[in-house]
């Protein structure tokens, strides 16, 4: 089946790329409206989607400075249609994007066994003394 680029999402492509999310371990617990607010604060966003019946089918983004960093969250393709080369695409389309020719530094964080995925593009490990960080913050939503 024919898959084309999308960089605008609609309504229907939105609940989608969530219905994605639900059924991925590290994301099934994100919400509709968190993703659409994601979405809005989302410097780019790459989607694949069936040409036929507009099913989206990968997705991706990234946040930028457009110059020194650029992160790329979220690369995910569809169950049905994964082993077609849609994450090869999706990178590709990041990669290769007009808007992130600047930048000079792309990051993005993955399990070890998706390691040798993103090696094809020079992703490395290797980052000398430097260590990825994080801090939990406890959502404030789920407070009484």
């Amino acid at each position: 089946m024919p898959i084309e680029s999308i960089e605008q999402l609609t309504n229907r492509h939105i609940e989608q790329l969530h219905a994605l999310y639900r059924a991925e371990w590290w994301t099934q617990d994100r919400q509709l409206e968190d993703v659409r607010h994601m979405l809005q604060h989302s410097d780019v966003v790459i989607a694949l989607a069936e040409a036929d019946t507009g099913q989206l089918a990968g997705f991706a983004r990234v946040l930028t400075d457009y110059v020194y960093k650029a992160l790329i969250f979220d690369v995910i393709v569809a169950e049905p249609q994964r082993g077609q080369g849609l994450g090869r695409v999706l990178m590709e389309a990041i990669l290769n994007h007009a808007e992130l020719q600047s930048v000079r530094h792309f990051e993005l964080y993955c399990l070890p066994d998706m390691m040798p995925f993103y090696q094809q593009w020079g992703f490395t490990a290797d980052l000398g003394k430097l260590r990825f960080l994080r801090k939990d913050v406890k959502d404030a939503r789920s407070d009484p």
